[in-house]
């Protein structure tokens, strides 16, 4: 073969090679990826997509180089061109590897979507910047400058933005330890309450029940006392408190009261049918003997309803079954006050 061929001959197969493997290897092993249960080979196939072409076309030029008999000059920096370029593509398939790993594994723990593609920014960004970083050294740029410069950017990047950084830190420890998560009803040590909409980088959002925001700073959040109604279960205990004439049969209140707890838990949305509801008498009170209903509930804001069903029927079958409610009564002894000489104090300014 005459030697002036050569040179096209690597390059067109190089060409030729690459265009198998994308478009004949790759996606047969992508559909038998398909049907394995293993995430991270169907993540490393994706990777190389477009990138194994570009390797293969790049080694054919690199085997074609001497065959041209360019002056050492455009030689040697066209060699220096093919192997930033084969850098910058190993660089691009690393990024795409390591970017969907973090998002398959913490999509696992943090199902937050816009949590996820934060996370594939930076692993991208850091990817890139060592990437780049290795191809000046390989081209004999000197990088201590460029790392000097980083270094001091980034510290006055720290120092400006140290509130923004602390709210970004601290959301990452919320999503980490998974003590509150989205869709989880809170309250807040100054009272706020309600559903967890968003943990972000900077905000953590609440949605309140008569559906307002709350909007919380992460740092805030972090460093308050917080009461997680949703963990460790979501079901919650509904405590209604009931009073009843010191002349009823005990027994038989608990009898009809809990006839009524059952009816409530397994019709009214919200409760949860397979509880038995407790009763416990605990106080002598004024007027009534006192006791705790214990219902269950679904979740925390099933509460309201469920306490306005109980108390709505519980009443009525009082009614029913002649059992009273006492109204509240206090005896009051008035001692009228009379002077010691045995006569009204203000019988001497009526007088006058």
């Amino acid at each position: 073969m005459p030697a002036f061929l050569l040179p096209y001959v690597f390059i067109g197969g190089g060409l030729l090679v690459g265009l198998i493997v994308e478009r004949i290897v790759l996606n047969r092993l992508r559909r038998w990826a398909a049907r394995t249960t293993w995430k991270l080979d169907e993540i490393v196939i994706d990777a190389l997509r477009g990138v194994v072409f570009l390797l293969m076309t790049l080694l054919g030029l690199h085997l074609a180089l001497p065959y041209w008999h360019l002056p050492p000059t455009y030689e040697q920096i066209l060699s220096k061109a093919i192997v930033a370029l084969a850098l910058l593509a190993g660089t691009v398939a690393l990024m795409r590897f390591l970017s969907d790993v973090v998002v398959h594994y913490a999509g696992q723990y943090i199902p937050v979507p816009a949590t996820t593609s934060a996370f594939r920014a930076i692993v991208r960004v850091g990817v890139l910047v060592v990437g780049l970083l290795v191809i000046f050294q390989t081209l004999g740029v000197n990088v201590t400058p460029i790392l000097t410069a980083l270094g001091v950017g980034g510290l006055a990047v720290a120092l400006a933005l140290q509130d923004t950084l602390a709210n970004l830190f601290a959301g990452l420890h919320i999503l980490a330890v998974r003590q509150i998560r989205p869709g989880d009803y809170v309250r807040l040590e100054s009272g706020e309450e309600g559903y967890v909409v968003d943990i972000g980088w900077r905000n953590t959002t609440i949605r309140t029940l008569p559906n307002n925001l709350v909007i919380i700073p992460n740092t805030k959040l972090a460093s308050t006392i917080v009461t997680n109604y949703s963990l460790p279960e979501s079901e919650t205990a509904v405590l209604v408190q009931v009073g009843v004439s010191y002349d009823s049969d005990l027994e038989r209140v608990e009898r009809v009261t809990l006839e009524v707890a059952r009816e409530v838990l397994r019709t009214v949305p919200g409760g949860v049918p397979g509880f038995e509801p407790l009763i416990r008498y605990h106080t002598f009170g004024d007027s009534s003997i006192n006791f705790t209903v214990v219902l269950r509930g679904q979740t925390y804001p099933d509460q309201p309803l469920l306490r306005h069903e109980f108390i709505k029927r519980l009443h009525r079958r009082y009614r029913q079954e002649g059992i009273e409610i006492p109204f509240p009564i206090r005896t009051v002894y008035v001692r009228e006050a009379v002077s010691a000489l045995g006569r009204d104090p203000g019988d001497g300014e009526r007088a006058s």
